[in-house]
This record gives C-alpha cells, structure tokens and sequence, in this order.
C-alpha cells in the first residue's frame, strides 16, 4: 500500500534532533477503510478503494451508502482507489492508517489549489499594466490581442483575463518529520496545495529524492594550498 487520503489541518513549527526550527504541515491522514478490492481477475487490475469523512447515509445518496455496506463501518463521503500489489491481502472493512509511513523519507501529495475566481491579467499573469497617472485609461487592462490582415486571429496559449486556480496540483517529494499514529497525523516538511481543511491524496514518493554529495575535505584543502 502506497498512499493514503488525507486531510490538510495547517501549518505548524517543530525542532529536530539538532533544534533547528522546521516549518511543517499537518495532515489528518487516515484512518480509511477499505470500500472496495479490485482483482486482475474481476476487473483487470489489483487496487483498493478507500473512504474518508464519515457522514450520515442520506447526505451521500442510497447507491453510494449500499455500495459501502460490505465494510461494515460508518459511510465515508470521500472516496479514492490505490494501486496495489497482487499478493496485498486487503479487504473490505480493514483499515489503513498513517503507520505505513512509518520508515519512508519523502511522500508526494496531491491537492487541489485555492479558487481565485475570475482574474484580470495583472494577478493571473503578473503583467505589469499600464501608467497609473492622470489622463491614462488604461491601468491593468491586457492592452490590444489583435492581429492584422495576416493571420487575422488570436493565436492560441495567448495570456488573457480568466479563471484562477482550483486545478489539480502535486507537490513532490516532501520530506516526513514526524509520523504520529496516535494522533492519525502525518507532518511533511513545507506547503502542500489547498485550503486549510481541504481534501488531499499521500502517497510514497514516485520519484525519490538523492541527497547532494558534499565536497570532500581534502579537495578543499588541495585548493586552498593552489590559491596561496
């Protein structure tokens, strides 16, 4: 099992083993229950669907309340699948919580950014709009967009006044702090997409993350008998 759904509860400041201060988010990962198990053999591949936020059934819909029956715990409002491996024995109604991040340095986590509504160009593309002194009419306004003769259209990707954000964004390779099971909490160390209280998805870092070599103390030695 590699992820798990989540919850961003903010921003906080912890000390490590060394008493630098460390910036981290808080995140309310877990428990979930597993809803569903999906096999090669049923469905063509092996995942797990897994809830959060328990709600009261009517507030979800029959068919989604039936559906989360074979867990025999409380409905969950949220749902999400993971891919798993074949030989992972999970089924409905067990639980999965932060403890497998346990012995993992860095996680990816996927949210959803704030809704900026509809923006104008100067806070959607940083564009520096017009003079702002008497007698101008243009202050931050996107200015012409037209063509001539040729090729008499607006060519497309063009920058222009629209709807900002609330787009899907992962961050990753965030490293973990600390894993506290009791508290279901998972702290990872800098932002992460989304509001407080928002939605979001943690799973173990696809890609990995390599610490930076240090310069050997003998090369620094060697060059600073050069430069004397």
């Amino acid at each position: 099992m590699d992820g798990l759904i989540g919850r961003k509860i903010g921003m906080a400041q912890v000390f490590d083993a060394e008493g630098r201060h460390v910036p981290v988010t808080v995140i309310e990962a877990g428990p979930c229950p597993v809803v569903q198990r999906k096999t090669s053999a049923k469905e063509g591949y092996d995942a797990v669907q897994l809830g959060f936020v328990e709600t009261k059934p009517g507030r979800i819909g029959k068919a989604r309340a039936g559906h989360q029956k074979a867990t025999g715990k409380a409905v969950r409002r949220v749902l999400r699948e993971f891919r798993v491996a074949a030989e992972e024995a999970l089924k409905p109604g067990d639980e999965v919580t932060v403890a497998i991040f346990d012995q993992v340095g860095y996680v990816d986590v996927i949210g959803t950014t704030k809704g900026q509504g509809f923006q104008g160009v100067v806070k959607r593309h940083r564009m520096g709009g017009g003079p702002m002194a008497h007698g101008h009419m243009s202050h931050r306004r996107i200015g012409a967009i037209g063509q001539r003769t040729w090729p008499a259209r607006i060519f497309k990707g063009k920058r222009m006044p629209g709807h900002m954000g609330h787009v899907r964004v992962t961050t990753q390779n965030l490293e973990v702090v600390q894993v506290r099971p009791q508290d279901h909490a998972l702290l990872v160390r800098g932002a992460i997409p989304g509001p407080t209280g928002g939605i979001v998805i943690v799973r173990k870092a696809v890609k990995g993350w390599k610490k930076k070599e240090k310069p050997k103390e003998e090369g620094k030695a060697a060059k600073g008998k050069g430069a004397t």
